[in-house]
């Protein structure tokens, strides 16, 4: 892969966008994060040679822009809830806030769409996608408390590794 300025920004946008994930004290900012990391990767995965790159790169936005508006669906209940008294309990928002941040991990059992997508990618686009693509949505789960569906998932991708 060829690096010339617009690569290096939209890959210091890739970190500081997980990095306002990961620092950030609400939902929203962690969202408004997770949103740049999202839209500074897809410039990163297109290339105008490869058509299976363009593919690529649709089908990750496609999969995490879905999960992304469930998530800030999932935020806007959450605020909701705490600002109206609405009675949601609260392990029903944390598992939508969970499955989210599962799919944008791409951990199971939400990760059908990765294997097709890491089909398209170059080297250093799937190593930067297995790798730091995943730690801010690993971040964000570790702060939820879920034991039981995340035990659920780990298990599930053991599962599914293994075969």
């Amino acid at each position: 892969m060829f690096i010339n300025s617009s690569k290096i920004l939209f890959l210091l946008m890739v970190f500081m966008g997980s990095l306002i994930s990961i620092t950030s004290n609400s939902w929203l900012g962690a969202w408004m994060g997770l949103e740049i990391n999202l839209l500074s990767f897809i410039p990163l995965m297109s290339d105008s040679n490869n058509l299976k790159s363009t593919e690529s790169s649709l089908k990750y936005f496609l999969t995490q822009a879905l999960a992304s508006a469930v998530l800030l669906f999932a935020v806007i209940l959450l605020m909701l809830k705490n600002s109206m008294n609405l009675e949601l309990k609260n392990s029903f928002i944390s598992l939508i806030l969970l499955s989210t941040l599962l799919m944008k991990s791409g951990a199971a059992p939400f990760h059908f769409w990765f294997p097709n997508l890491m089909d398209g990618l170059t080297w250093l686009n799937a190593l930067l996608l297995m790798t730091w693509q995943k730690m801010a949505p690993l971040m964000l789960i570790s702060y939820l408390n879920l034991n039981n569906f995340l035990m659920l998932s780990v298990i599930l991708s053991v599962f599914i590794g293994a075969i």
